[in-house]
């Protein structure tokens, strides 16, 4: 058996050598589910066992960034560049843009954490404070989103029904969502500085401004979409109306809409992957911020798809991915087959994503788009 794993390890090396135009791996001592980038060149991640865990800012390969003479580079490696511990699990991390610092919620309290990721005079990362949320009992993990104000504000929580904006200096509550509903959260994020989109659990989506107290406009799911969960992400934009939703259910069904319309389906298509998820923190589902019209899914199973949503139509059909990555399986030394529990794209760079599995191994990986060469 061993032996075979070689052989599949080396053909897939081989593979890899024109699949990838770069490949790096790093070892965790736990495994994570947060990926967040702090800069350019500069990640965060956290492990998230029940038991004490690091919190580290790690620093990419340069490598991974030199665009000549790359077997030249001398630092091939990540590198930690400040660390720190968290009594319990981390499963949601949010940088705030500008800052350095990151919000935290471990998915069992009612508060968030707030930490200090150091600086050039100090390579620890230390906690600093913590945000009371409107719930008083934790009804499951918060989501985060994160916003540069005149100070430092973050959009957070873990139903429909207890999202709220808080600015970290002050502790002051400066928006609740109005709504009688209690759904849980998939996602939640900014569109533009005020306006943000909270994806549900069912599927339905929230768009609200916080700068007015008006209801926000809520959009079902299609008709035809029957699953026990939806993921949801949107498209990054200069305002709203250029901006597009896609939502991915348990069942592999996948919707394009435009945030204009969010009832409607400009594209729909059923995804490759295998559906025994069951589990809102299984799946990740993200927009290329610099490719368009491609969407990265994992959390399915130990591989990261990447789909090209420009080939879909209005009538739902079966979609291939435009490529996978199957490193975390091949590679792995565990006798169970890893899961993949996070992935990012590159904030700039068209085809580079990390991600991360539940062996503990993060890849950063710049991917070959092959359709491209033909």
């Amino acid at each position: 058996m061993e032996g075979e794993q070689e052989e599949i390890l080396d053909d897939w090396f081989i593979e890899s050598l024109t699949t990838y135009k770069d490949l790096h791996v790093y070892q965790l001592e736990h495994p994570t589910q947060v990926i967040e980038w702090t800069s350019g060149k500069t990640v965060c991640v956290a492990g998230c066992t029940e038991s004490k865990n690091e919190i580290l800012e790690l620093r990419l390969p340069l490598k991974l960034f030199a665009d000549e003479n790359k077997g030249l580079c001398a630092e091939r490696d990540f590198k930690v560049v400040h660390g720190g511990f968290a009594e319990g699990p981390i499963r949601c991390l949010r940088h705030v843009p500008g800052t350095r610092c990151v919000v935290t919620s471990d998915g069992r309290s009612a508060d968030l954490e707030v930490w200090e990721l150091g600086g050039d005079d100090s390579d620890v990362i230390r906690r600093t404070g913590s945000v009371k949320r409107r719930s008083r009992v934790s009804e499951g993990g918060s989501r985060i989103a994160a916003r540069l104000w005149s100070q430092p504000q973050i959009l957070h929580g873990a139903l429909t029904s207890d999202i709220q904006l808080t600015e970290l200096t002050s502790g002051q509550t400066l928006y609740q969502l109005e709504t009688d509903t209690a759904d849980p959260l998939s996602s939640l994020q900014f569109v533009n500085d005020s306006v943000f989109l909270a994806g549900c659990s069912k599927g339905n989506i929230y768009v609200a401004d916080t700068r007015t107290s008006s209801a926000p406009q809520i959009s079902p799911p299609p008709a035809s979409g029957k699953s026990a969960l939806w993921w949801t992400d949107t498209s990054a934009g200069p305002d709203p109306s250029s901006c597009r939703v896609i939502r991915l259910s348990s069942s592999g069904e996948a919707v394009v809409s435009d945030l204009r319309n969010p009832r409607g389906a400009v594209s729909r298509a059923r995804l490759d992957v295998q559906t025994r998820c069951s589990s809102l923190d299984d799946v990740r589902l993200s927009w290329a911020p610099a490719l368009d019209d491609c969407v990265a899914v994992s959390g399915f199973s130990g591989a990261v798809q990447i789909y090209n949503t420009s080939v879909w139509r209005t009538e739902l059909q079966e979609a291939q991915p435009l490529f996978e990555h199957r490193g975390h399986v091949v590679s792995s030394r565990q006798s169970d087959v890893p899961l993949v529990t996070y992935h990012v794209w590159h904030p700039d760079r068209l085809r580079t994503l990390l991600s991360a599995a539940s062996d503990g191994s993060v890849h950063v990986w710049d991917w070959v788009d092959s359709s491209a060469l033909d």
